[in-house]
Formats: C-alpha cells, sequence, structure tokens
C-alpha cells in the first residue's frame, strides 16, 4: 500500500476528476489541500493555476509559493489524495498553515493521510524549510491523530468561523 506524490499533470485528469467526484458524491465539497480543484470545472485551468504557483517567477500575486501533489498508490496508480506545501505563509494563511490534504472517502482509515503527510516532511525539508504550522478543526480526530503521529506538537488554539482549531507544529 505504498504511495507516492505525484505533481498534477493533463495525463491524470480523468482520474483527478473521478477523485473530486469521489468527495462530491459523499457530500464534501471542499477538498482541502486541493488549491481550489474544488472550485473549478476546468481540469486545464486547474492545472495551469498550480502549476504557475508552484514557480516564484509565476506565482499569483494573491497566493503563495505552492507545490500541490496527487498521492498515488503505486501498485494501481489510483489517486488517494491530495495535498500541498504552501512555502510562506501570509496573512490569510497564519490560521490555516503550510499545509491542507485530503484523503477520498473510500481510501480512509489507512494510513494514506499519515503517509501523504510524512512524505510531504520529507519534502519540506529538502526545500529548506525548518518547521510546519498545521490547522485542524478539533473535531478532526483522525486528522488530529495524523498531524501528531508526524510530529506535530499543540502550538496554539484558536476560534475561527465559529469553530475551534487548534495549531500543530512539526519542528523540521
Amino acid at each position: 500500500m505504498s504511495i507516492k506524490l505525484v505533481r498534477p499533470t493533463k495525463e491524470l485528469k480523468e482520474k483527478a476528476i473521478d477523485y473530486k467526484q469521489e468527495h462530491f458524491n459523499h457530500n464534501e465539497l471542499v477538498i482541502n489541500g486541493s488549491e481550489l480543484f474544488d472550485k473549478m470545472d476546468s481540469y486545464e485551468e486547474w492545472l495551469e493555476k498550480v502549476s504557475n504557483n508552484s514557480k516564484i517567477d509565476t506565482v499569483d500575486i494573491n497566493w503563495v509559493l505552492t507545490d500541490t501533489f496527487f498521492a498515488i498508490r503505486e501498485d494501481d496508480n489510483k489517486i488517494i489524495g491530495i495535498i500541498d506545501l504552501r512555502h510562506v505563509l501570509n496573512d490569510f494563511l497564519k490560521n490555516y498553515g503550510n499545509s491542507g490534504y485530503s484523503v477520498r472517502p473510500s481510501e480512509r482509515r489507512k494510513g494514506y493521510a499519515t503517509e501523504m503527510l510524512s512524505l510531504l516532511v520529507e519534502y519540506a525539508k529538502k526545500c529548506g524549510l525548518k518547521e510546519l504550522h498545521l490547522s485542524v478543526e478539533r473535531t478532526n480526530i483522525p486528522s488530529v491523530k495524523t498531524i501528531i503521529k508526524n510530529g506535530g506538537k499543540l502550538e496554539r488554539s484558536f476560534e475561527f468561523e465559529g469553530e475551534l482549531l487548534d495549531s500543530y507544529l512539526i519542528e523540521l
């Protein structure tokens, strides 16, 4: 059940649309870590956006340098999840953190989120980051466990849009 992180490509379009549709079929209209894949109708436009935002010279002025990856299961090349790495935190992102991630509903509770975040931690180290901040709704126990398994230490708690959130720090 090994996975790898792969940047979105034109060739992954159908698998990506299937991934997104599974979330929607489960009444999940927000796909965390997807860099607005859940809000865009055109895969090609989304692909251009994530590609541009991964390069310092083409990143949107209203965005930050961000790497977005599909988590792909190696034995069948199925998209299991999506995860992003925001290299810096602007005022808007300070409560969201350096990363968001989602696992497709049919593949949850199998350890994929923990593996995805572990791979992203290693990638962040290679990029020269010294720490990651991750925020999570306090009631999202699976995500809290994922962050803690990857070395997350509770940094602070806060209320955001009427919900209690906890922010964790992973030192790299």
